[in-house]
């Protein structure tokens, strides 16, 4: 298979992904505190603050997933280099500003008791710092470790994707208690993304041996 072939499938597949998160997040437009996972959450919807780090994260994450795959792109990064920086930007501010505080404040109050809550705020942290790092790097001029920190930060991010494909899985396989599969999926989400991305810039840096 070719590399461009590859690439193709892999951009429509992550489209795919896309589509689906918005479905999810059109659900809760207009402003709907009763529906979908609102629903097992209402001993906490009811505080002020967890409706807006809640609607502030779910609103700002889909502006990050359509932002940050454009930061991957060779085509876009050489030939439309203004949208790359823009939506680079763009991908940073969300994160930094709304996504990642708002996940923190939320994972606090996460499903499966302390292992899950460890591991979104854990999550929401690590996308804070890797994300401010790739911005310094950049800064600094050092766009290999701008596209490696920037690579990891992006791990996070679909976390949101990969989270519910892990649940599947899992389900379809084992057919745990429902607090089982929330305590692994909460873990699964991110550091698998991170494992992989670490293979890949080690692959990456070996070839350059």
């Amino acid at each position: 298979m070719s590399k461009q072939l590859k690439s193709g499938l892999l951009l429509l597949l992550y489209v795919w992904f896309c589509y689906l998160m918005l479905q999810i997040t059109w659900q809760y437009i207009p402003i709907n505190t009763d529906v979908a996972f609102l629903r097992i959450k209402q001993d906490y919807v009811r505080l002020k603050w967890y409706q807006i780090a809640f609607f502030t994260h779910v609103f700002g994450s889909i502006f990050v997933l359509l932002a940050g795959f454009t930061q991957f792109s060779e085509a876009i990064r050489i030939n439309h280099y203004i949208v790359h920086r823009w939506s680079g930007w763009l991908y940073v501010a969300v994160v930094v500003g709304i996504a990642a505080p708002s996940g923190f404040l939320i994972g606090l109050c996460a499903n499966g008791g302390w292992s899950a809550q460890l591991a979104f705020c854990l999550l929401a942290i690590l996308w804070f710092i890797f994300t401010i790092i790739a911005v310094q790097k950049v800064l600094q001029k050092d766009i290999t470790g701008h596209r490696r920190w920037m690579l990891r930060s992006f791990a996070l991010a679909i976390s949101a994707i990969t989270l519910r494909a892990w649940k599947y899985i899992l389900v379809a396989l084992f057919h745990p208690r429902p607090m089982d599969v929330y305590r692994w999926v909460a873990w699964l989400g991110w550091v698998g993304n991170l494992l992989v991305v670490e293979w890949w810039i080690y692959r990456k840096e070996k070839s350059k041996m």
